[in-house]
């Protein structure tokens, strides 16, 4: 049922959908989107990927690559409830993107190939999912494909994400004779004819009565074993009423107990009426989520979704355009209208809101306010970043931003003529502003300019980006991975003493310390981050504890750089068995000297091994190049876990040091005559080869 957009300018929060589209690359994600907006009619043709004619991938780069790069925001109408859609990036390299995304949305449509089911990307954005205790419904797409079966992809969404899925449709026809579903909660027929972009309803066919009414019994049953009240209603009935049982399923996917299964074709138009139907009438409305969570003055606080409440909202993301600087926001209470103040609790500065307005992806559409459960962009902000928190002045509130991941792969860049130097850091500073998952920093050894990022694909976006937006000449250095440094054998009972007089106080501080590894350091997938523990032993006062508290800050000081190559140290457990104090030199700033170069030493002492960052990598190749493929990935010291063979290809797993895989997309390419793909995710540290056979290097 379409409704009009205009008319739901004022829509009650129990009819407002906050909801993001998730999937692995090439599953249907933008494609679907697109059917949503044309079946609502807020577009009246319908965009395809392969011809560049989408809403929602109206970035340059976004066309020319055929994947989603970017999140685009768009609204629609449907049944009389207005649905804020959230297109998210489907390659692991934009999963940050996905991340912040997530953090502001209320529910999520997962979508998944009915021939591949769950690929690693979508397991990824399942578990952000989860971080975010975001509700899903899936969308198993592309039935129409040679191979294509619901029951297979639903079991390896059954095994490898774990949820209770309750699958409400059964397919009719299969492959290219797939034509429409039976709606199991109804038990009727959905049917797209050929040609036609309405769907006709009847009757379950004679043919799969038999069928729906044993699929019918199994959603019953797994319905009653995860929802009280239809438990009871089962024994007491025998079965379950279509009321009963769409209400349990709306409380089972808002509890995350059960995971509503869906099916169609995006492409060929087909089970999008139904997938927006059970938006409707499963994910939750602003309303129905709990109340966001701040702190203020140092204590927590919480603020309903309530228009009449302080304004409060979080900053998702910062776009510049060529017509101003647009500001995207999550509002989670209050009213705010444009040419009113608002406080950024972390810079501490108010901002006036220039314009708010309802986006459209690359589109906007004015408005006079926003209100509770809207997400919208505004227009005059100057200084919010992604993760900001606005605020009524009077009501300061911050809360909690978007994690984000620590970059994994850098390049050096250079403006080719030094005039546009100034200018090319000024591009790489609005980009940063733009994407807070790339880092820019000067090496202090070589004054270079480093871009980091989350992939390799990631960084070739942001520097063409610094090309076509600024008209810029930017020069690129080979990648460079993050390597890490940790211990494999510590040392007990270290001296070390530091003294320091040349006039007036002194300092002094005597420490014994003993430095050993943490356990599981390199599949502790957190992104590389420092994992160090400290420790005091030290009783009777012998070193008080604001001496201690600096003793580890000095310590935590001389992680930044190991022995081995002025890599981050990380993996290690430093525990302080002794000391001793001076009654007039010694001070925390003593004590935080003594601790960096006392583990300094002790690091040079140990036994250390350098980590360099490994991917899982999924190759899906012909069967006529997996030799090829299998040789290359050996000589990229890639470790291969499995093979499986599906209709003419084979999947290929492999863990590989990511440092092997920059150039591996354009070889691949090479050796499978173009038909190759791959996707690799971070998988953690591993030794490098380089110091893993001897497990020590000494300075």
């Amino acid at each position: 049922m379409r409704t009009d957009l205009h008319c739901l300018l004022d829509t009650p929060l129990a009819a407002v959908r906050n909801l993001g589209i998730l999937a692995h690359v090439d599953a249907g994600k933008t494609t679907l989107t697109e059917r949503i907006l044309y079946l609502t009619g807020t577009t009246h043709k319908r965009g395809e990927v392969h011809e560049g004619t989408t809403v929602t991938d109206f970035d340059p780069q976004e066309r020319d690559r055929g994947i989603t790069i970017f999140a685009a925001a768009v609204s629609c109408a449907w049944d009389a409830h207005r649905i804020n859609l959230i297109d998210t990036p489907g390659h692991v390299d934009f999963s940050d993107e996905v991340a912040r995304s997530l953090r502001v949305l209320d529910g999520a449509v997962a979508v998944f190939d009915a021939v591949a089911g769950v690929e690693p990307q979508s397991e990824a954005v399942w578990r952000q999912a989860d971080r975010y205790g975001v509700p899903r419904i899936a969308f198993v797409n592309k039935l129409d494909r040679a191979g294509a079966d619901l029951d297979t992809a639903v079991e390896s969404i059954r095994e490898r994400l774990h949820p209770a899925p309750l699958v409400v449709q059964l397919p009719i026809g299969s492959e290219a004779g797939f034509t429409g579903v039976v709606d199991l909660p109804r038990m009727r027929s959905l049917v797209w004819p050929e040609g036609r972009d309405t769907v006709e309803e009847g009757p379950v066919p004679e043919a799969l009565r038999d069928a729906a009414e044993g699929r019918r019994r199994q959603l019953e049953e797994a319905v009653a074993e995860l929802h009280p009240g239809a438990l009871e209603e089962f024994c007491a009935e025998g079965t379950l009423s279509a009321r009963t049982l769409t209400a349990a399923l709306r409380d089972l996917t808002r509890s995350g107990d059960g995971v509503v299964v869906l099916c169609g074709s995006a492409y060929r138009n087909r089970g999008i009426e139904p997938l927006l139907d059970a938006v409707v009438a499963y994910l939750p409305s602003p309303r129905d989520v709990p109340a966001v969570r701040g702190t203020r003055d140092g204590g927590e606080q919480e603020r309903f979704v309530d228009p009449a409440a302080p304004f409060a909202a979080l900053v998702f993301k910062v776009n510049g355009t060529a017509t101003g600087r647009l500001t995207y926001l999550r509002v989670y209470s209050g009213t705010i209208g444009k040419g009113e103040t608002v406080w950024d609790s972390g810079t501490g500065r108010t901002e006036r809101i220039g314009r708010i307005l309802r986006v459209q992806a690359d589109r906007h559409a004015p408005l006079e306010r926003a209100v509770a459960g809207d997400i919208v962009a505004v227009v005059g902000l100057k200084s919010a970043r992604a993760g900001s928190t606005l605020c009524a002045p009077g009501a300061p509130l911050v809360l909690e931003p978007p994690t984000v991941a620590d970059p994994v792969v850098s390049v050096a860049v250079e403006a080719v003529g030094s005039a546009e130097a100034e200018l090319l850091v000024s591009a790489l500073t609005r980009l940063v502003e733009e994407d807070p998952s790339l880092v820019v920093r000067t090496d202090p050894e070589t004054g270079q300019l480093v871009l980091s990022g989350m992939g390799e694909l990631h960084l070739e976006v942001a520097v063409e980006k610094i090309r076509l937006a600024h008209g810029l000449d930017v020069r690129v250095g080979r990648p460079r991975v993050a390597y890490r440094e940790t211990v494999v054998r510590g040392v007990s009972g270290l001296v070390h003493r530091h003294v320091k007089q040349d006039g007036g106080a002194g300092e002094f501080a005597h420490v014994v310390l003993d430095v050993e590894p943490l356990e599981d350091v390199t599949g502790d997938g957190d992104g590389g981050a420092t994992r160090f523990e400290f420790r005091s032993t030290v009783v009777g006062g012998r070193v008080p504890q604001e001496y201690v508290r600096a003793l580890e800050a000095g310590c935590r000081d001389a992680l930044a750089d190991g022995p081995l190559g002025g890599h981050p140290v990380t993996g290690v457990r430093v525990v302080l068995t002794d000391g001793a104090t001076h009654p007039k030199d010694s001070s925390e700033r003593a004590f935080r000297t003594a601790g960096r170069f006392a583990l300094r030493e002790a690091l040079r002492a140990c036994a250390m091994v350098l980590l360099e960052p490994v991917a899982d990598v999924m190759v899906t190749v012909p069967d006529d190049a997996v030799g090829g493929v299998l040789g290359d990935l050996a000589a990229r010291r890639g470790q291969v876990s499995g093979s499986v063979a599906r209709a003419g290809v084979v999947v290929i797993t492999a863990t590989v040091p990511l440092v092997e895989l920059f150039g591996y997309a354009t070889r691949l390419r090479s050796r499978t005559r173009g038909r190759g793909v791959f996707t690799a995710r971070p998988a953690g540290y591993a030794p490098a080869p380089s110091t893993a056979a001897s497990g020590t290097v000494t300075r």
